[in-house]
């Protein structure tokens, strides 16, 4: 029984993390990116790359933050949502850094995304 005890106790010294602030999260990005753009110069493929990349960056949100990020609420985020977002900062930041390195399919999906986003927010806009 003192397991639990310890793992209720541990759950409860989570949920009192701070959610990661636009600051926490310009940091992660950026060492996300400059990861992933040095495994692509040292040759690694792109998808295991971002991959580790992406780990990393929702291991950092899991433990310092409780999987909690402050834009876009107070929630805890799901591990999916967490790594989309993780993915889409890094890929980005790799696309600033290191835009040769990104491959073409990935920056025009990105691009894609980017341009759907926008276009929602003005049909959004214009209904207010």
């Amino acid at each position: 029984m003192p397991f639990l005890f310890g793992q209720e106790a541990i759950s409860k010294e989570k949920s009192k993390l701070p959610p990661a602030t636009d600051k926490d999260v310009f940091l992660y990005r950026g060492l996300g990116g400059s990861y992933l753009c040095n495994a692509l110069v040292a040759e690694i493929e792109f998808p295991k790359a971002v991959g580790i990349a992406a780990a990393t960056y929702v291991q950092v949100l899991e433990g310092k933050h409780d999987g909690k990020v402050e834009s876009v609420g107070k929630e805890k985020l799901s591990r999916d949502k967490l790594f989309a977002g993780a993915e889409f900062q890094i890929v980005t930041a790799a696309m600033q850094f290191c835009p040769d390195n990104v491959p073409e399919d990935v920056k025009n999906k990105v691009k894609k995304a980017i341009d759907t986003e926008i276009g929602k927010n003005k049909k959004n806009k214009k209904r207010k």
